[in-house]
């Protein structure tokens, strides 16, 4: 097989959740241990660091990896969904992983993955360890997929956890309450290794990150309570200035409110990183906040891919996600004659929740991408209207985004989100943001 006709092969034998849901989630750690162990556990062979949490882990996973990256160290960063190609997912020093170890990877593995009928997620999980053991990595930043406790992820033992924010996601799997979820993150505390976590403003939520830390003997640090910055000013586009403790004034490429809780969580990862050996750079610091997305390709945090009309899109595709972003969703409507937005989002999100947080004067594209899991346009503008939003109905991200640049004047401001899928197929229309 090559290229494309392994990622084929990985798409319709493998369950892979973000193509069908429900019909891939397959809790338990026994496959991927099985297929860790056939593989000669590659992931002790380097330092990890595991990042779970509702919102905020592709942010903090990719500053991570951009700050060691700077400060000299060859870096494995796992993250998930892709955006546009397979290749995202597994990245060393911001460079995608080879079509050609996928390749050899598949084939050499092939008879246990239709015996054991492992997932997509088990797969490429294992994929990425072995990958980055054969870079020879020094540190590999593993974000989850998935709640935390049974997630493919959750074999090795890194150096330190991370955990950021919390908030209702994936209810059907991880639990009904927050409380739940917060559980299910728990689960990524390893024995005496240090656990940094993020947004925590619930005390009961604390005290089961307290009691859990303490069931494993994890020293624990509430970032939020950490003394790392002094000040923090936003920007009116959105991005940030941060002065620190221990690093300086750093300016803050990713946008949006929760990047201020980012950093903290971040600069408080940095100095557990630093206390254990890892050289970390001054400059690094400044240079991984700075050029984060150049440095580790990451895409889709509100990017911009065109200034006229000025067109942005978000990966951002739950509740938590929106409350962040509102105000820059109403910070650029403000500033702009009309406001169009191309929205499409997963059935399995509440959707009600998302359309609630959308401002009612906007020009909606009711769309879905190319998933089973997207909930039909028809439905999404059905809810909508008891929201008072108003807009067509597409049934393509193509002809909606068309539309819409069709529609929008210069001083129009147009917005793709509401799912990563959205945004993924967004970015094929601008390649030149394809980082």
């Amino acid at each position: 097989m090559d290229y494309e006709e392994t990622l084929e092969y990985l798409y319709e034998r493998t369950p892979a959740f973000h193509k069908i849901g429900a019909l891939a989630y397959n809790p338990g750690l026994e496959r991927s241990i099985a297929l860790d162990d056939l593989s000669g556990n590659p992931h002790k062979k380097y330092n990890c660091i595991h990042v779970a949490g509702t919102n905020g882990k592709g942010s903090v996973a990719h500053l991570l990896a951009a700050i060691l990256q700077a400060s000299g160290y060859k870096v494995g960063l796992y993250t998930s969904p892709h955006l546009v190609d397979f290749s995202e997912r597994i990245r060393i020093n911001g460079r995608p992983i080879t079509q050609q170890f996928v390749i050899d990877f598949v084939r050499k593995n092939i008879k246990f993955i239709e015996r054991e009928k492992i997932s997509f997620f088990e797969l490429t999980s294992s994929m990425a360890f072995d990958y980055f053991r054969h870079k020879k990595v020094h540190f590999a930043v593993i974000e989850t997929g998935m709640g935390g406790k049974f997630d493919s992820t959750n074999i090795i033992k890194p150096v330190v956890s991370v955990i950021t924010s919390i908030s209702l996601e994936h209810t059907q799997f991880l639990g009904k309450t927050v409380t739940d979820i917060a559980y299910e993150k728990a689960g990524i505390m390893k024995r005496g290794v240090p656990v940094i976590i993020g947004e925590m403003y619930d005390e009961g939520l604390k005290q089961l990150f307290r009691s859990k830390a303490f069931e494993v003997s994890s020293p624990i640090v509430f970032s939020s309570q950490k003394d790392t910055l002094i000040d923090a000013e936003v920007h009116p586009d959105g991005s940030w200035m941060f002065d620190t403790h221990h690093y300086g004034i750093l300016s803050g490429e990713l946008k949006g409110p929760a990047q201020k809780i980012n950093a903290q969580t971040v600069l408080s990862t940095l100095r557990v990183l630093s206390n254990a050996g890892a050289q970390i750079r001054l400059s690094a610091v400044r240079k991984g906040f700075k050029h984060v997305t150049l440095m580790t390709g990451l895409m889709g945090r509100w990017q911009e891919l065109q200034t006229n009309p000025k067109v942005i899109c978000d990966v951002g595709h739950n509740v938590g996600a929106l409350e962040m972003n509102k105000r820059l969703i109403f910070f650029e409507a403000g500033r702009h004659e009309r406001t169009h937005i191309v929205l499409g989002i997963s059935n399995d999100k509440d959707i009600d929740g998302m359309l609630s947080l959308m401002p009612s004067n906007a020009i909606f594209y009711f769309t879905q991408a190319g998933s089973m899991r997207a909930c039909p346009p028809a439905e999404i503008a059905r809810r909508a209207e008891v929201f008072g939003l108003n807009g067509q109905i597409y049934y393509s991200v193509d002809l909606a985004i068309k539309e819409a640049l069709k529609n929008a004047s210069q001083k129009d401001f147009v917005l793709i989100t509401g799912s990563a899928f959205v945004v993924g197929e967004a970015l094929e229309l601008f390649p030149h943001k394809i980082i």
